[in-house]
């Protein structure tokens, strides 16, 4: 607009000068201008205009930029889990007092003391129910930030229900100490299970067997695809697998590897390969353990005693460990199977399912990752070797 301005008093001053210019020039008379108007004023003043709109412009995208970030740190704020300090339950049968109560009166140790991610014991609430408590280090959750994140994933696993999962029932999660609660099994692990039976105090047919091994891929197929985000197991053993009193497993101690850093996964035969040159775990690990898992059933030996036999013998360990190595190095397939599911009563159909259930678990420790069955598949071959 001041442009405009400028140009119509230019024309309006050499319009009424014209006429006094061409007099004087005529009489001879020399006449005075008065000065004409710089072009400095007007550009100083559009200037002064530009940097007013420009700096106006600036300011008002910070501000906007600064309250978009108040709103969204504001809400996440508010959104954030907040810490509980007392049980956090997911069962109806247990009520906090009474959970408290039992776990101050806590006595019974199960399993082995030397665990390194804690002790489980056996408790019993004032209602009659037994559950199990599995008390974790108290350097693993001491911080408020590791803290909330173990509720958030605690709030997750509390929320999963499958036959061949172990339910968690409780979460207590207190300053200097983190207890998760789960039903009490008194029928125990799988690791207790085949030790009774190298005892010879235990007796456990091929069909029950097999039902253990198709019980723990449907917990891992479960976990695999159908929990949303995954969960990985990352610690599969025979010790985490729990029996009922139908020898129904069903996982446990899964999920926790990431969300705890002093949680150890101790580097066993039942260890991928791919995760003792520190490389990523992924659910083809979790497949790895399964087969070693899997020969131990059909073998019935413990791989851990037939590793220490051979590291006095000085072989080195392959895939697998010596137990691997044995299987695989057998002549004949039908001698590897365990002596006490081979009696003289056994069907040749049922020696023939365990002939292809120990190529079954040759093909899940093999070396590399990729020639690994993931559990989906790894589901249909064994429910496939049920239905014979």
């Amino acid at each position: 607009m001041a442009f405009f301005t400028f140009n119509i008093h230019t024309l309006l001053y050499l319009f009424l000068f014209s006429f006094p210019l061409f007099s004087a020039a005529t009489s001879g008379v020399q006449t005075h201008f008065p000065p004409f108007p710089k072009a400095s004023r007007f550009n100083n003043g559009f200037q002064r205009i530009l940097l007013s709109v420009a700096l106006g412009v600036l300011t008002g995208l910070t501000a906007s930029f600064l309250s978009v970030l108040f709103i969204r740190t504001l809400l996440r704020f508010l959104n954030r889990t907040p810490l509980l300090q007392g049980p956090l339950i997911f069962s109806p049968k247990i009520d906090a007092d009474s959970l408290q109560s039992a776990l101050l009166n806590q006595t019974h140790l199960l399993g082995s003391s030397s665990n390194p991610n804690g002790k489980c014991y056996k408790a019993l609430l004032a209602n009659g129910f037994t559950v199990a408590v599995k008390k974790l280090e108290p350097i693993q959750c001491g911080r408020t930030e590791a803290r909330r994140r173990m509720q958030q994933q605690m709030a997750v696993l509390g929320a999963l229900k499958h036959r061949n999962v172990m339910s968690l029932r409780a979460y207590i999660g207190e300053m200097g100490s983190c207890c998760l609660v789960y039903d009490f099994l008194p029928t125990g692990s799988l690791e207790d299970a085949m030790r009774k039976v190298r005892e010879n105090q235990l007796e456990l047919k091929w069909e029950v067997r097999l039902r253990i091994a198709v019980g723990i891929a449907r917990g891992l197929q479960f976990l695999h695809f159908e929990c949303n985000p995954r969960i990985l197991h990352c610690n599969l053993k025979p010790s985490n697998i729990l029996l009922d009193a139908d020898f129904e497993p069903r996982l446990v101690d899964f999920g926790l590897t990431n969300l705890i850093p002093d949680f150890h996964t101790s580097a066993s035969l039942y260890t991928a390969p791919e995760c003792l040159n520190n490389s990523r775990y992924t659910d083809k690990s979790d497949i790895y353990s399964f087969g070693v898992i899997l020969r131990v059933l059909l073998t019935g030996r413990d791989p851990i005693e037939t590793e220490q036999v051979s590291s006095d013998r000085g072989d080195s360990s392959g895939s697998g460990g010596s137990l691997g190595r044995w299987v695989k190095q057998s002549v004949e397939p039908r001698e590897a199977p365990d002596k006490s599911i081979r009696g003289e009563g056994m069907e040749e159909e049922e020696e023939e399912e365990m002939v292809l259930a120990l190529r079954i678990a040759g093909v899940c420790t093999s070396e590399l990752a990729e020639d690994r069955p993931c559990s989906d598949e790894l589901l249909v071959m064994l429910t496939q070797l049920q239905s014979f």
